[in-house]
C-alpha cells in the first residue's frame, strides 16, 4: 500500500527525536547484553546483521533505544540512525523498504555508517529476505532488529546462516533483578566456573548458605514477581503476578499465536500451556498431555514447539547417545519461573508448597544457565540413572 513519504516521516520523526535533537528518557541500568550489542555496533566481528531475540516484555526496545544513546555518544551523525517499530498500523503496510527512501528523502546522510534499527520484525511478510538483502547489498548500513515471535523454520534458518547473529535476551537473571532494584547485599564467594562446585567441600557449602542467609527473602521475591523489568519495579506482587499472566503470556497466547503462526483453536494451546505449567520442571508425558487435553499427539508436539519459539519454555532432552535418547522424554521447564505462579494465581502460597518451590527454583537456574552460555552454542540435557 502506497502511503505518501510526507506522512510516513511524520510517524518516523515521532519515534526519532534525536533528528530534532532532543534527548532519550531511558532507565541508566542496562542488561548485561548490552555489551555484546554494542561491539556489533561499534566493531562488529563480522558484515552481519543482528536479532535480538526474546519474549515479550524482557526489554529489547529499551536495549535498542540504549544503543541508539550511546551511538549519538560516540559521535554518529543522528540523520544516519533510523528506528522504524513495525507494530504501527502504517509502517507496517507501507513496507521497511518505503519507510527508508522516506527517510533518505527527508534526512539526507550525513556520510559515513549507517544503523537501522527494526523493532517487532516478525509483522514485515519475508522478513528474512529483507535482510538478507540489507546485508548483501547494503555495506554501508548495519541492521538491528528484535522478534518476540519468530518462528523457528528450516528456511528462515539457513537463509540467516551468514547473514546475522543472534543475540538472546532472557528475562533478568537474579543479579540483575537486585541491580534494578538497587538492592546491595554482602558478597558471596567467587565462583569462577559451576565445575568448581564440584570440588567444593561441605563446610565451604554451610559457609556459603551462611552468607546468603539476607538473599533468601529477595530469591523468593524474585520468583513471585518475575524477571520481566516491569515486574520487577511494581511494588505489589500481586500485581506484577496479573502483569505477568495479562501483558506477557495473554498476549503471546491469543494475538501472537493466532496472529503469526495461524493458530485456531486458542484455547487447545492454553491448556496445553496450562498443564506444562503444572508440571513445569517435570518430565514431558505426550500421551497423557493429549489426553488430558483431547488432542492428537502430533497437534500437542506442534502446540509445545510454537510455545519454545515464542520464548515461553525450554526442552531438555536426556543425556546420553543414540536411542536412549530418541525414545527419552523431554523434560520441560518454563522461560521464566514467575509464569507457572502466575497462571496458577498461587500468589504468595507458592513458598508455602515445597514441591512448587522446588520447581519454581529449578526453572530459575535453567533459565540462568541458557541465559549465561548460550554464546557457546551450548546444549542443554538432563541426567537420571535407573533408579531415577
Amino acid at each position: 500500500m502506497h502511503i505518501p513519504s510526507a506522512e510516513l516521516m511524520s510517524i518516523l520523526t515521532r519515534f526519532n527525536p534525536w533528528w530534532r535533537g532532543a534527548s532519550l528518557d531511558l532507565p541508566p541500568w542496562s542488561r548485561a547484553v548490552f555489551k555484546e550489542l554494542y561491539q556489533w555496533a561499534a566493531q562488529p566481528p563480522a558484515k552481519r546483521a543482528v536479532m535480538l531475540s526474546g519474549a515479550r516484555q524482557v526489554g529489547k526496545t529499551t536495549l535498542l533505544h540504549q544503543l541508539v544513546r550511546k551511538l549519538l555518544d560516540d559521535g554518529v551523525s543522528a540523520s544516519n540512525i533510523l528506528y522504524i517499530t513495525m507494530d504501527h498500523p502504517l509502517l507496517k503496510m507501507a513496507g521497511l523498504d518505503a519507510a527508508i527512501e522516506a527517510w533518505r528523502e527527508m534526512e539526507p546522510s550525513a556520510g559515513g555508517q549507517e544503523f537501522v534499527f527494526v523493532d517487532e520484525i516478525q509483522s514485515v511478510k519475508d522478513w528474512d529476505v529483507w535482510v538478507k538483502l540489507q546485508v548483501d547489498f547494503q555495506k554501508e548500513r548495519r541492521i538491528f532488529f528484535t522478534g518476540s515471535a519468530l518462528p523457528l523454520a528450516d528456511a528462515v534458518q539457513e537463509s540467516g546462516v551468514g547473514r546475522w547473529h543472534i543475540c538472546k535476551l532472557h528475562t533478568l537473571s537474579f543479579y540483575e533483578y537486585l541491580h534494578i532494584k538497587k538492592i546491595s547485599l554482602p558478597p558471596l564467594p567467587a565462583l569462577p566456573s559451576l565445575l568448581s562446585l564440584f570440588s567444593w567441600e561441605t563446610s565451604a557449602f554451610h559457609r556459603c548458605t551462611a552468607q546468603a542467609e539476607s538473599y533468601v527473602g529477595h530469591f523468593h521475591e524474585y520468583l513471585l514477581r518475575g524477571g520481566f523489568p516491569q515486574t520487577a519495579l511494581v511494588e505489589d506482587i500481586d500485581h506484577a503476578q496479573r502483569l505477568v499472566r495479562e501483558d506477557i503470556i495473554d498476549k503471546v497466547l491469543k494475538r501472537d499465536m493466532t496472529v503469526f503462526y495461524g493458530v485456531r483453536r486458542v484455547l487447545d494451546l492454553e491448556s496445553t500451556f496450562l498443564y506444562l505449567c503444572m508440571n513445569s520442571g517435570g518430565l514431558l508425558d505426550m500421551t497423557n498431555l493429549s489426553k488430558e487435553i483431547g488432542v492428537k499427539r502430533p497437534t500437542a508436539e506442534s502446540y509445545i514447539e510454537l510455545l519454545e519459539s515464542v520464548h515461553l519454555l525450554f526442552r531438555l532432552r536426556p543425556y546420553g547417545y543414540g536411542k536412549e535418547v530418541l525414545r527419552g522424554r523431554f523434560k520441560i521447564y518454563l522461560a521464566d519461573p514467575s509464569m507457572a505462579p502466575a497462571v496458577l494465581l498461587q500468589g504468595k502460597s507458592l513458598l508455602e508448597d515445597s514441591v512448587a518451590l522446588g520447581q519454581a527454583v529449578e526453572s530459575a537456574v535453567c533459565k540462568h544457565l541458557a541465559g549465561r552460555y548460550y554464546r557457546q552454542n551450548m546444549q542443554f540435557s538432563y541426567w537420571k540413572n535407573k533408579k531415577n
